[in-house]
């Protein structure tokens, strides 16, 4: 970003989401001088920075819902997108299907003709024009150890947790220990907290809505929307609260056997129960 003029002799501009100056022509100064402070050029700038850090949030959450959905994305999107740096960061370094499902790719850059430019598995740098991609959940891709490897041999680093994120894969109900009737997995139910609001607050900090007593997880897979979603007390208990069963449940509101949960659907709601779980109060001591 440029320097701007700011009076007193003095210029501003952003670097690395704070307002820094310098005098006129010369060397960056360390701290603000107090006759900025309470400059209104000052303060527009520091407003563009949190503004600037609202849209790099918001391009991050949609690349996530975009992943965890698996849904299709035009190209022309990406190409259209590709030169904000925000959309760039969270974009970049992203696996990819385009339309070959079985064909996968890390996006490295878009052209000028909107072409997507992919480092598929076997090193290539190719050239990708299908009319949507998919940014596909890594409980999807095959070979997810052997795309993880490869990722790390890149040197891979994704702003939108993708290859590296923790998976459940839903064993089959006699493998599971479980009637094929279930409706309830309760591997992560149990988790002490001091208070329902803590337990409440963790979830909110994770991402995942609470509503009533329950933290929800909403996952579209395969074409149909499902809600996973864990008990954790009633909304204005103030005591000693605990983790209870994950379920999920279809887009009216029915309850889905354990048996009709789709890929992502269960994975995604696991991974929450495990990460609510983790904050639990754990005894110390001889008799913990």
């Amino acid at each position: 970003m440029a320097w701007l003029a700011a009076g007193e002799g003095y210029e501003i501009t952003l670097e690395d989401g704070r307002v820094v100056a310098r005098r006129v022509g010369g060397r960056q100064l360390k701290t603000l001088p107090k006759a900025l402070r309470d400059s209104p050029k000052v303060d527009r700038l520091r407003q563009l920075a949190e503004w600037l850090d609202r849209h790099a949030a918001s391009c991050v959450t949609q690349v996530d819902a975009w992943m965890v959905s698996s849904l299709p994305v035009p190209t022309e999107l990406i190409a259209r997108v590709w030169p904000d740096e925000a959309w760039q960061a969270a974009l970049r370094d992203m696996a990819v299907v385009g339309d070959d499902p079985d064909e996968v790719g890390f996006l490295r850059d878009v052209t000028g003709d909107g072409e997507l430019k992919v480092v598929d598995l076997d090193g290539e740098t190719v050239r990708l024009s299908p009319r949507t991609v998919t940014l596909p959940h890594p409980v999807l891709l095959p070979d997810l150890d052997d795309v993880r490897e490869f990722a790390a041999d890149l040197g891979i680093t994704q702003k939108v947790e993708q290859i590296h994120r923790a998976t459940w894969t839903r064993p089959d109900g006699q493998d599971a220990g479980r009637p094929e009737t279930a409706m309830e997995v309760r591997d992560y139910a149990g988790g002490k907290f001091a208070s329902r609001f803590g337990l409440a607050a963790r979830a909110t900090g994770l991402g995942y809505p609470v509503s009533g007593g329950y933290a929800t997880c909403k996952v579209r897979d395969g074409g149909r929307s499902t809600e996973a979603s864990v008990w954790i007390g009633e909304p204005y208990w103030d005591g000693e609260s605990e983790t209870g069963g994950l379920s999920w449940h279809d887009e009216d509101g029915r309850a889905v056997r354990l048996t009709e949960v789709g890929p992502v659907a269960w994975s995604e709601g696991m991974r929450m129960a495990a990460a609510l779980y983790a904050g639990r109060t754990i005894e110390e001591g001889g008799d913990a």
